[in-house]
């Protein structure tokens, strides 16, 4: 076992985007800060690579709309090479051999879009939209903040009345609507809105988006507002594609950390949090044996894994621990990338030439029932005989990724048991090949040339996820939107402040509020929290406005 000589004051584990961060923002505080990465490359879930030869594409995550613009403004993410380049069309949903419902961003376009299966829909729609903009618009203040910490005293009580008035400002009908988000299904909240299934069903597809559950399942509804908040460019609702696939998000993010004087290292797999005499975190161990001290320790690794594979017997209560290991996890999902000879030919928009649905997200699950199905074979069978199908084809926005004339596709795929029954195992690669083979099947009763145009395939199942990313049960958010794991209850109520129950142990990944998805925020305000406690006084004060606590950002 080697030791090493050098004393950081922030050890940060794993070099997903959060990580980078918040390593970013401990740096420019004037902290010393060391990044620790498993893989060979920084990133997490968020790299590109190539997996064909002539062909790259984004390996887990897919499509950009929730990265902050406080982050990418702070870390001048442009600057470093970062070009984000937004979808001609939202969503695109076949329906059958006859029918399908182009999503644009405009609102008229999208009205006369839905109108084509209900006019009483169409009408219904600016109102809807209105509602989820209002919703959104409050909620976007308080995910840049820590949420009020239970038990944390004088200080949390009064941050809670903030939110509280705040919250007391709104219209009773505000109010109530914010109430139905946080608690009811996604059907339960669409069915006030829309009539027809299919409408219905496009908009319930982002109440299941990274949820193991069924649309009709309560809490839902909260997770179709998460995938509300995003923008591309300044344009709220907007999705894009990051020029060079994912990768070129958190590339930008590394160059950024670099420069303000973090220093990363790659293959430096953490074992294992040390815990000086003192009982706080005083650095990691590696998987090698050698040893990084330092002041604090953040963890950019689901809360679930942090607690059942890096904390040494006895660092905190049983029972403590026990809270953390419960976490409620899995995404339910399986992840594939495809190399294109042709774009695919859909029987209800026929061509192979690059169209607006070619460049938007093609999603299979026209209806609430079809999405419900998928959730409840999953349950039965450890997978859904028809999935959910979410494809990008980020090729034809980005011609980087592909050779001239053909194409890559990610294919966000649920649902899927994160374990599957007795006797099965995702290790098994004939169960893996054996559903790819049914996502292809899926997309090719709609676009019949689909399969013979594959040239190659990446697949990744929750286990896959699990060991390549530290994605524990597979899951994309480091543990589910449900209604006990949300706001002051993530990752588990009495440390939604970023502080966990060993002292000088930050968590600054997904599993902290506000969640998952590519946004940065939890890195940012866990980078918070550790600059209030190593850099008080006139430094923290100075720290804390790089990091944007201005009124116009809070």
């Amino acid at each position: 076992m080697t030791t090493a000589n050098s004393t950081y004051d922030v050890a940060v584990i794993g070099g997903g985007h959060n990580g980078l961060v918040a390593a970013y923002y401990v740096a420019r505080a004037g902290l010393s800060v060391i990044v620790l990465e498993k893989n060979d490359v920084v990133g997490g879930a968020a790299v590109t690579e190539e997996f064909h030869p002539g062909f790259r594409n984004s390996v887990a995550s897919y499509t950009v709309s929730l990265l902050n613009r406080h982050v990418i403004a702070d870390l001048s993410l442009a600057r470093h090479g970062l070009k984000i380049v937004e979808r001609p069309a939202a969503n695109f949903w076949p329906v059958d051999a006859e029918r399908g419902l182009l999503m644009p961003f405009g609102l008229a376009g999208r009205q006369a879009a839905v109108a084509a299966f209900s006019q009483r829909d169409a009408d219904r729609l600016p109102a809807y939209e209105a509602a989820l903009d209002r919703a959104a618009s409050v909620l976007r203040d308080l995910v840049l903040e820590a949420p009020p910490n239970a038990g944390g005293g004088l200080i949390e009580l009064l941050r809670a009345g903030r939110i509280g008035r705040r919250l007391g400002k709104l219209g009773l009908e505000d109010q109530r609507l914010l109430i139905d988000l946080f608690t009811i299904s996604a059907d339960d909240f669409l069915r006030r809105w829309f009539e027809h299934d299919v409408i219905r069903g496009a908009f319930a597809f982002d109440g299941i988006v990274g949820a193991y559950a069924a649309p009709t399942m309560p809490g839902t509804a909260y997770v179709l507002l998460h995938h509300s908040f995003g923008e591309v460019n300044g344009r709220p609702g907007v999705w894009g594609h990051a020029v060079g696939g994912m990768g070129a998000i958190t590339m930008a993010m590394a160059a950024a950390a670099r420069e303000a004087g973090a220093e990363i290292r790659t293959n430096a797999a953490v074992a294992e949090v040390l815990v000086a005499r003192d009982g706080a975190a005083s650095g990691v161990v590696l998987a090698d044996g050698s040893r990084i001290r330092a002041r604090v320790v953040a963890a950019n690794v689901p809360p679930k894994l942090l607690f059942q594979r890096m904390m040494p017997e006895g660092a905190v209560a049983v029972d403590v621990a026990q809270r953390f290991t419960g976490i409620k996890s899995g995404s339910g999902t399986f992840r594939m990338n495809v190399a294109l000879s042709e774009l695919p030919d859909f029987t209800c928009r026929p061509g192979t030439r690059a169209d607006a649905h070619h460049g938007s997200g093609i999603v299979i699950g026209p209806t609430v029932a079809y999405l419900e199905q998928a959730y409840v074979d999953a349950r039965a069978y450890g997978w859904a005989r028809a999935p959910v199908v979410e494809m990008l084809i980020p090729s034809t926005l980005d011609d980087t990724l592909a050779p001239p004339g053909q194409h890559v596709a990610s294919l966000f795929v649920q649902h899927v048991a994160p374990q599957l029954p007795a006797g099965r195992s995702w290790a098994d690669d004939a169960e893996r090949q054996a559903f790819a083979d049914v996502v292809v099947q899926t997309v090719g009763r709609h676009a019949p040339n689909f399969a013979r145009s594959i040239l190659a395939r990446q697949i990744l199942s929750p286990r896959d996820l699990e060991e390549r990313f530290g994605l524990i049960d597979g899951d994309i958010f480091h543990g589910q939107l449900a209604l006990n794991q949300l706001f002051s209850a993530r990752p588990v109520l009495g440390h939604a402040d970023y502080r966990m129950p060993l002292k000088g142990l930050y968590l600054c990944g997904a599993g902290a509020h506000p969640g998952g998805g590519v946004t940065g925020l939890p890195g940012r305000n866990a980078a918070r929290a550790i600059i209030e406690d190593l850099k008080p006084g006139l430094a923290k004060r100075l720290a804390l406005r790089h990091i944007g606590r201005r009124r116009d950002r809070l």
